[in-house]
């Protein structure tokens, strides 16, 4: 039976609810079925004060082995580097997460903030906020760029905002029955099982973004979202719409363009304003180029595109 402990630090408990929902396996199937002690959870946790205080020790000092370490949330270092703005169990969260990460067979990190600092550590971060192993896109963060676990993985990211419960489930399953060292990591330390293709793969809007057909409001049925609305996700890496939000949808089936929140650099722009929902471009061409598009080819691809675009294309088609 492998042990996990989940801590939260300077989060919105959003991947606690996603992952509450998962299905494939679910919460109660990691403990039912893969044999997976629940140690503590900030929502599922019977200990309270001296009694987690006692387990938190007993984990720290060897007395308890910890197989699986999950961490929402940022590392927060204010004031000054003390971490003193977010104390848990009688002492700053950031000495918890050290001393835990030294014990935990793996590390996994549940979440933008988690992973690379997301919207706390948007500038000025005044929390001084990071991600266990990133900040944005710099490798290093708080545990530092050569930490490993004792198993001798680096800490394993899950990003998104939140991340889908069936990412957290399915990576915590592989790990707690001994699979951990066959994750194939991406340079970001995603897995690549589910972090190698886009989230416009299996987008149903794929039509329109070859025939450069524009989405003009939210919701609309017809027309890419990427144009002009600010959709990320021909650049964005995640199984978004493979994988779907409650087996049935996603942010662009549903009419909303991907904000690219499983990238680093999330949130883009430092959310200035004017730059949320409207696409960035100059001359018309966009700043943020799909993946393995330059601007040449992009202006000579979307041209003929224009041009061949049927009628249909202008057309809500959907008739559900």
């Amino acid at each position: 039976m492998a042990n996990l402990l989940w801590l939260q630090g300077g989060a919105c408990s959003g991947n606690t609810m996603s992952f509450l929902n998962a299905e494939e396996p679910s919460a109660c199937d990691l403990v039912t079925d893969f044999g997976i002690n629940v140690l503590w959870h900030p929502s599922l946790g019977l200990e309270l004060g001296e009694n987690l205080q006692k387990m938190l020790l007993a984990l720290t000092s060897g007395q308890m082995p910890l197989d699986i370490f999950v961490f929402e949330g940022t590392v927060v270092n204010a004031p000054n580097g003390t971490g003193e703005w977010n104390r848990f169990a009688g002492r700053p969260m950031r000495d918890w997460v050290t001393d835990l990460c030294k014990v935990a067979n793996f590390v996994v990190a549940v979440g933008d903030c988690a992973t690379w600092g997301g919207i706390p550590a948007t500038a000025p971060n005044p929390t001084e906020s990071e991600g266990l192993q990133f900040l944005k896109r710099d490798h290093g963060g708080y545990l530092g760029k050569d930490f490993k676990s004792k198993a001798g993985l680096p800490v394993i990211n899950i990003p998104g905002c939140p991340a889908h419960p069936d990412w957290i489930t399915q990576i915590v399953v592989a790990v707690a029955t001994g699979r951990g060292g066959e994750l194939s990591l991406d340079e970001f330390q995603r897995p690549k099982t589910f972090f190698t293709s886009f989230t416009q793969t299996g987008c149903t809007r794929n039509m329109h973004f070859a025939y450069k057909v524009s989405a003009t409001e939210f919701g609309q049925r017809k027309g890419c979202l990427f144009y002009d609305l600010g959709c990320r996700g021909p650049m964005t890496h995640s199984p978004c719409n493979r994988i779907l939000w409650n087996r049935q949808s996603s942010k662009t089936r549903a009419g909303m363009p991907c904000m690219g929140c499983t990238e680093p650099e999330f949130p883009f722009f430092d959310l200035a304003p004017g730059t949320v929902f409207k696409t960035q471009t100059v001359m018309g061409v966009p700043k943020d180029m799909p993946t393995g598009v330059d601007k040449t080819g992009y202006i000579k691809l979307t041209a003929a595109a224009k041009a061949a675009s049927p009628r249909w294309a202008e057309e809500d088609i959907f008739v559900v």
